[in-house]
């Protein structure tokens, strides 16, 4: 029987994940609320923004594996300190461009700095969490990326309404760099930390918590080999997850770059207004990845195989998403926005997959292979780019249609190719 718990002090570093993941995501999507203003101020057309928000993310993603790399060796306090001010002043000098190319020149430096930041996220919850409570924590964490987009899409574009687009990169770099400051002096791996209790750190060990080594000079960091490299990409299991993650990554960009734009130009709709609007499939998205959580850990519990606890949620979550396709059937903006809100209600659902990096990699490579999904993943960066080219006559339903049908082929990703949901152990 396993103690119970004198502190929870795994939820106070819970919450500091979600303010971080906050900040990561307003540092990605700020551009997306000054995107109108800011191509009509430097002439840019609908082609090259795509490229300025495929910029971020192709960088981040080839930088994945790297990132996680690092995350496995570098301590997440001094690592994610480190980003976090180095993300922030390029978000900051980007309200001082006045071209283009300087413009992809920073949206790129951010993606390298952004891109161990998840890597960090899930390896810090693997840490900190049980397994019977992790996809909970999960959820919670990346919850953060859409409660703090429904909240803060009204307010950035008011920020902007009254600063100017400049403004608004301004102010979301000096918030970035105040919290790297909180994240350095309060962070702390679990046996680090001075005021958790001896029950809580026995507690998270013994469901599977990867708390470390009692004596820190008898578990050096392991060197990277080749051989870690090779076995992020020769399990078909992990194949399964990074296709998912590809797949899902299409609605995620297409929220996160072109939404206020397919708002404001393609369906008229007012600035400050759209702000607004925009923020209710964000919200939809925070309901469906805590309910995903939750459910997925009560499921857990209450007996249910991992294959239906971990991956119902994310099969139904994908196979909502295709109703982003109904927005083209209708010109009524509430039913508009009822159908990208059952979309994002999906995405939400879909988002605890990194749930399965915890689950299925092996121990010692957590953070490397929590980098390759994202790498996979992260090819879904070039949706943005493609977007711009499929709206190039001004009609968003080109794009909505494609987004449908790479959602399905993530669902059929994860019924046919991820099997069995079990940890791998290397082949020595």
């Amino acid at each position: 029987m396993i103690e119970k718990p004198k502190t929870k002090k795994r939820y106070n570093i819970l919450a500091m994940i979600f303010i971080t993941v906050v900040i990561n995501y307003l540092d990605r999507t700020n551009i997306s609320v000054a995107a109108f203003a800011l191509r009509t101020d430097l002439g840019i057309n609908t082609e090259q923004m795509g490229w300025v928000f495929s910029a971020f993310g192709v960088f981040y993603a080839a930088l994945q594996i790297p990132g996680g790399v690092l995350a496995d060796r570098i301590k997440s306090r001094v690592l994610y300190s480190i980003i976090l001010v180095l993300w922030s002043v390029a978000t900051l000098v980007q309200g001082f461009v006045n071209s283009l190319a300087a413009l992809i020149g920073l949206r790129a430096s951010i993606g390298v700095f952004e891109a161990p930041s998840y890597p960090i996220n899930n390896l810090v919850v693997s840490r900190w969490f049980p397994e019977k409570e992790r996809a909970s924590a999960i959820a919670v964490y990346t919850s953060g990326q859409f409660l703090g987009l429904a909240f803060l899409m009204p307010v950035l574009t008011l920020i902007q309404d009254a600063l100017g687009w400049r403004g608004l990169f301004i102010v979301s770099g000096i918030i970035g760099i105040i919290w790297a400051l909180i994240w350095y002096f309060f962070y702390r791996d679990p046996r680090d930390h001075k005021s958790v209790s001896d029950s809580e750190l026995d507690y998270i060990e013994k469901g599977g918590g990867l708390v470390g080594s009692k004596d820190k000079e008898e578990a050096p960091k392991k060197k990277f080999t080749w051989h870690d490299f090779k076995q992020a990409f020769i399990y078909r299991k992990l194949w399964g997850i990074y296709i998912g993650q590809l797949c899902l990554g299409a609605i995620t960009w297409f929220f996160l770059t072109w939404f206020p734009t397919y708002l404001v130009e393609f369906r008229g709709l007012d600035f400050v207004k759209s702000g607004f609007y925009a923020s209710v499939p964000y919200l939809a998205a925070f309901l469906g990845i805590l309910l995903s959580g939750f459910t997925s850990d009560f499921l857990t519990k209450k007996g249910f195989s991992v294959e239906i606890s971990r991956k119902a949620p994310i099969i139904i979550g994908m196979l909502m998403t295709i109703f982003i396709i109904g927005a083209n059937y209708t010109d009524n903006i509430v039913f508009i926005i009822l159908f990208l809100a059952l979309a994002g209600f999906g995405m939400g659902l879909a988002s605890i997959a990194w749930v399965f990096v915890s689950l299925i990699a092996p121990k010692d490579n957590l953070g490397l292979v929590g980098g390759a999904f994202n790498f996979i993943g992260g090819f879904s960066v070039f949706v943005p780019a493609i977007i711009g080219y499929l709206v190039a006559d001004g009609d968003f339903s080109p794009a909505l249609v494609f987004i449908a049908v790479v959602s399905l082929i993530g669902v059929l990703s994860y019924i046919f190719i991820v099997g069995k949901v079990e940890r791998i152990v290397p082949k020595k």
